[in-house]
Order: C-alpha cells, then structure tokens, then sequence
C-alpha cells in the first residue's frame, strides 16, 4: 500500500522539479532552501524519494561516481501534475513554536535574571540566523545567487525570515526593557500601562 503523499513529500517533490538530484544534493538544498520553512523535510529525507518514485512522481537511477554508487532522482510528467494540483490549494499558515517565549510566560516563577538570560538568548538566536539570511539576500541582490533564475520565487521566502528575524530581534529589545523594570521577583512585576495600551494600538491594523 503507498504511504500518503503529505506537504513533506510535495516539497521534496518541488525541488525535483527544479533539476534531479542526488540523495546528498537533496540534503544540502533543503537544509539550506526548506530548512528555515519546513525542518521537517530533513527528518524525512531518505524515505520521501523514494516515496515518491512508488508514487509514480519521480524516477531513480543509479549512477556511479568513481567507486561510489548514488541514486538520483528526476520528477516525471505524473509528478509535475500531482505538484501543480498540490499549488493549487492554499495550504496552512504558520506554526509559531518558541519555546523561550513559552519560559517567558512562566517567568514569576523564576527569576529577573532567568528571564533576562531567555530574551538575550532570542535575540541571539535572530543575529546568528541573520548571518547567513543577509549573506544570501546580498548574493542573490549581486544578481549571483544560486538557481538566480528562480530569485523571484526564492524572494518571497526571504523576505519573510528578513522580517521575522528583525521582529525578534525589535521584540527582544523592547522584552529587555521591559524585565529590567521588574523587581527582583518577578512574581510582583506589574504590567506596564502605556506599554499596554501601544500592544493594543498596533494590534488594530
């Protein structure tokens, strides 16, 4: 019986439609094209090619290079088929999973210090992931970004994690303030009224 064909699979199946690749190639790309949108397509590597060529969507051939065998995988006619039927549905949006925000909201039963060491490290994690991010928009800006033909679509993403990072980054700073105006024990940290009223004005947009 063939396993259902999940977003998983179609995003795989979306880069086949952009050249083959080899099992190894496939894993360079979606760490450095999906990795950042759709982690999942890591864990599930090695079983969606092949997934797809039971399917019917993409072919593998075996080829050797020097003494190494590899498998390379091409999308078929059935899978540019099954891929634009897939782009035609909306999908789902995002899925926000931050763990450090979740200790942020727990934060009275730590202390300032815990929850100063948890927005600091946030907003590391938005600089280090924008090192990479800006070495990329300024490639592709340079007009010689890998697969360059395809900036247009690539863009989109790009754009996105350009923001997101600069959004966590803002917060991260804003969130600092804001603990280092609690006690001690942040259990008694009173909420800042203006800082409400703002959260409430950017809100109606």
């Amino acid at each position: 019986m063939t396993r259902p064909l999940t977003s998983t699979t179609f995003a795989v199946l979306g880069l086949l439609a952009v050249r083959p690749w080899s099992t190894y190639e496939l894993t360079q790309q979606i760490h450095r094209s999906l990795g950042r949108m759709w982690p999942r397509a890591a864990s599930k590597l090695y079983e969606e090619p092949k997934k797809l060529v039971a399917a019917g969507l993409a072919t593998a051939e075996t080829e050797s290079v020097g003494r190494r065998p590899r498998t390379v995988y091409a999308i078929t006619e059935e899978g540019r088929t099954a891929l634009a039927g897939w782009l035609s549905e909306p999908g789902e949006g995002p899925v926000v999973e931050f763990e450090q925000l979740v200790k942020l909201s727990f934060a009275e039963h730590g202390t300032r210090a815990d929850a100063l060491r948890t927005v600091a490290a946030a907003r590391t994690w938005a600089e280090e992931r924008n090192v990479v991010n800006l070495a990329a928009a300024r490639e592709y800006a340079a007009g010689a970004g890998p697969f360059q033909e395809r900036a247009a679509q690539g863009m989109l993403a790009g754009a996105f994690f350009t923001e997101l990072y600069a959004m966590v980054a803002r917060w991260a700073d804003w969130a600092t303030e804001q603990v280092e105006s609690w006690p001690e024990d942040p259990a008694e940290a009173v909420a800042d009224p203006t800082a409400l009223a703002e959260i409430a004005r950017r809100a109606d947009w």
